[in-house]
């Protein structure tokens, strides 16, 4: 029996086959702790900082000592007793959670990352003088020869205090090796000054103000490091040979073939970008396809593309907000990486209305950038920073159970999931190598500035790294209807002409 499985090795009689894969070698780890190539293992066999290390890192057996759940059920047991011994009126219950929630999760995560940054680095040497040259004097002096938080690094090479020695990738490889996932007071005044108030306001004005300052910084900007096609999302690797252009044409192939596009159905894309999958499905299927999006110099490009292509009868494009979409009914409704966006606190209305405006029997497809669940001090780190320059306000990416929960309460039943993570590190990688040009690097500098321009060199690097390591992930997941009548059987067409 030989079993496949999505973007990972395949399994054959319990045993991986043909290769090596992530550093597994004839079923042994190399330089792990899991297994002991040519040897037994024992606690003794590891030196006092290896053990620590490794036993920090596994930062989901720690968080199963106290889960953000059982913290907060404490923080109510607490406020119950207080209230219970004390002659409180009930109103004030909030006023005390609160108070007792901020500071006891500030110390919390405070305690819990001040041992691991102690016995991550206990006993080992910096090697950041290797990979860093400091441009700056109280820089070099602050920093060399010890292990720097990350958001001093990218802050520092953003305002040209520090430069890396060799190719920004390449350094950031190695930043275990100089780097420290240290919290600062920054990340918890962020946390609860920025990115809480705008979980919970997530209003249409500002919604606007942030995906406007975003996508319409300019074109020219996007195209230099998404390439002519202008799509923002990630493509899908069929081979190692595959270049950006090719795997976004085998992700548009796959969106249609997912939702079995036909031609002259009704396609709504909610959050469409530059509007390519309406074009080529338009162009393409011959579908009436309609892309969404809030940001205007979007549009202008997708309607240049439309008239283009000649299918100006087929495609057309609206500049709003999702909220504001006409009540229509579509066959089809696709949304990649947009959803993000609309917020935890607005999801299940945000699923209402596409469950409104979707065909009894149609599909909805749903791209969305995710997160682990067993997750690491760096998938704090790496979150802080895209919200803070990158994606504000896209609260919702977030683990799988989430949008298949949230999917479910609408009333859709999910047909199928696919987890692409390792696709969208490599179409990241491309983007990197599209921003690193020289002409490209030069004509970004000139018009949008040294430190945007940095900015972007740690984006699109560490998230090459964080897509291939599974720290943030990509999902494909199709629905339906969950209703009695839905005709299920349509799948076993759609998978016979797909595999033929």
């Amino acid at each position: 029996m030989v079993a496949s499985t999505v973007n990972g090795p395949v399994l054959a009689n319990g045993n991986v086959s043909n290769g090596d894969v992530n550093n597994i070698k004839d079923g042994l780890h190399q330089n792990g702790n899991g297994v002991m190539p040519n040897g037994s293992l024992s606690r003794k066999s590891f030196p006092r900082n290896i053990r620590a290390r490794e036993l920090m890192k596994r930062n989901g057996t720690l968080w199963r000592d106290m889960t953000f759940k059982q913290l907060l059920l404490s923080i109510l047991v607490l406020n119950v007793a207080i209230f219970y011994y004390l002659p409180l009126t009930p109103y004030l219950f909030p006023v005390f959670y609160m108070l007792l929630a901020i500071p006891m999760l500030s110390g919390f995560l405070g305690f819990r990352n001040f041992l691991y940054v102690f016995w991550k680095h206990s006993g080992r040497k910096s090697k950041i003088d290797e990979y860093i040259e400091f441009v700056d004097d109280e820089t070099k002096t602050r920093f060399s020869g010890q292990f720097i938080p990350i958001r001093d690094l990218y802050e520092l090479y953003a305002d040209g205090k520090l430069d890396f020695k060799r190719d920004v990738l390449e350094c950031m490889e190695h930043r275990d090796e100089f780097v420290s996932y240290k919290l600062q007071w920054w990340h918890l005044k962020f946390f609860f000054q920025k990115f809480v108030p705008e979980m919970f306001i997530h209003d249409q004005k500002q919604d606007r103000e942030q995906v406007c300052d975003h996508y319409n910084r300019g074109n020219d900007f996007y195209r230099s490091f998404l390439g002519p096609m202008m799509v923002y999302t990630s493509g899908l690797q069929y081979t190692d040979g595959d270049s950006l252009e090719d795997m976004q044409l085998n992700k548009l192939r796959e969106v249609c073939n997912k939702i079995a596009l036909q031609e002259n159905e009704k396609h709504l894309d909610i959050g469409c970008g530059w509007g390519t999958l309406v074009n080529y499905a338009a162009e393409k299927v011959g579908s009436k396809s309609t892309g969404v999006t809030i940001a205007q110099e979007q549009i202008d490009w997708a309607s240049e593309v439309t008239a283009e292509k000649g299918v100006k009868d087929k495609a057309k494009f609206l500049c709003m907000d999702y909220r504001d979409i006409p009540d229509e009914k579509y066959d089809k409704i696709t949304c990649l990486e947009m959803s993000e966006h609309v917020g935890i606190k607005l999801y299940a209305n945000f699923l209402d209305q596409v469950y409104d405006m979707l065909e009894d029997d149609g599909i909805f497809f749903l791209q969305i950038a995710g997160l682990r669940r067993a997750w690491q001090w760096e998938d704090y780190m790496w979150a802080f920073f895209m919200d803070t320059y990158i994606f504000p306000g896209a609260d919702a990416s977030l683990p799988l159970t989430f949008p298949v929960a949230m999917l479910e309460n609408a009333g859709f039943e999910v047909q199928a999931v696919e987890t692409i993570g390792c696709h969208y590190s490599e179409t990241i990688l491309r983007w990197y190598q599209n921003w690193q040009k020289p002409e490209h690097k030069e004509e970004m500098i000139s018009k949008y500035g040294k430190r945007l321009y940095r900015i972007w060199d740690i984006f699109l690097s560490w998230s090459t790294i964080i897509a291939r390591q599974g720290n943030s992930t990509c999902y494909q997941i199709v629905a339906h209807k969950n209703m009695d009548a839905y005709p299920r059987k349509n799948f076993f067409k759609m998978r016979a002409k797909y595999n033929n």
